[in-house]
């Protein structure tokens, strides 16, 4: 399929994604428990800065404001019958300022999880799956997105879903699961699992990979995962800067600039080909990770020692398929993507 994000990964052996959606929105003023989506409606101007923070600090890609942007999740804010103009309007914001760009920009589709559980151990179906999710995906199409971008999942189900919606949207997309369980997913997916899972649809992603989780320590050894399989297709990295605290009624990530910056070399030398930020990544950070990967040469694949010694303890011995690892704190978790 020739689309945009093809031709620029043509082009180059690295590409740099965004940082933090909710971290940079509550700085603007989101409140606890709002829709971000709605602010696409609301408050554009915000959103398109959002977007320019991205591309002002060195971003190839970034992600539309689109997140929860499905029926099923929007219907908690009596707004799911707007899903997809909500989502149309984030790519619109997106095209806008992609296109304002001095050099070629991509603009992702941001999809989220349905916010259900899917069959047999929950009520939705594979069936209303595919129904929200290409539902989401035609809105974006419609704004202009390049690519649509599936991420923060852990079933295998719902990954499967979003694949056979996004092909009936005839879009190209790339997607990333969240392992934030002792490496594995909250549904039980390994890093070796999911390589399984991507190469098994018949409709693959241009890229797969990890984001969110817990430090960016964690991400790395599940991209390591990854490469372990040998895999073709191009992995992503999006790992958040640093482990949240609750700091003065607030989530505070601990990821200095420096820290995001050797993570982001780090991930590019562990076999990652896209490389962004998650939760607690802002421009500052997104400056440094930039500059890191266009000044510092290419090195050897790190050990899982180097990885720690750099970014910190992993937060559980194991990376969640049963191989050996050395031992490590135990740091809090959080499921929240800010």
């Amino acid at each position: 399929m020739t689309n945009a994000l093809s031709k620029l990964l043509e082009t180059r052996d690295w590409l740099m994604a965004d940082g933090a959606t909710g971290t940079n929105l509550f700085n603007m003023g989101l409140s606890s428990g709002d829709a971000p989506e709605m602010w696409n409606i609301e408050h554009p101007d915000r959103i398109k800065k959002l977007y320019k923070f991205a591309v002002d600090n060195g971003s190839d890609i970034f992600l539309t404001n689109s997140f929860g942007g499905n029926s099923s999740r929007l219907k908690l804010h009596d707004a799911g019958h707007r899903a997809r103009e909500i989502s149309r309007v984030a790519a619109e914001l997106g095209r806008d300022v992609a296109d304002a760009a001095d050099r070629p920009v991509i603009v992702a589709g941001s999809v989220g999880p349905t916010g259900d559980i899917m069959e047999p151990v929950g009520s939705l179906s594979h069936a209303d799956a595919v129904e929200i999710f290409h539902e989401q995906a035609e809105g974006l199409k419609e704004g202009g997105a390049d690519v649509l971008w599936l991420e923060t999942i852990s079933a295998p189900e719902e990954y499967r879903a979003a694949a056979e919606a996004f092909a009936l949207a005839d879009m190209p997309w790339c997607g990333t699961m969240s392992f934030d369980t002792a490496g594995r997913t909250m549904m039980g997916v390994t890093s070796a699992d999911m390589v399984q899972l991507v190469q098994s649809l018949p409709n693959p992603p241009l890229a797969f990979g990890a984001n969110c989780g817990t430090g960016a320590a964690d991400l790395l050894r599940t991209v390591l995962g990854f490469s372990a399989q040998g895999v073709e297709i191009p992995i992503i990295a999006k790992g958040n800067a640093g482990i949240p605290k609750y700091v003065d009624g607030h989530i505070h990530y601990d990821g200095t600039p420096d820290l995001m910056a050797d993570y982001a070399v780090m991930a590019r030398d562990c076999g990652a080909t896209i490389i962004g930020g998650c939760c607690g990544t802002m421009p500052e950070h997104l400056h440094a990770m930039r500059e890191a990967l266009e000044t510092r040469p290419r090195g050897p694949r790190p050990t899982l020692d180097k990885i720690t010694a750099a970014l910190g303890a992993f937060s559980s011995a194991s990376d969640g398929t049963g191989d050996d690892n050395p031992p490590a704190r135990e740091r809090r978790r959080s499921r929240r993507r800010v």
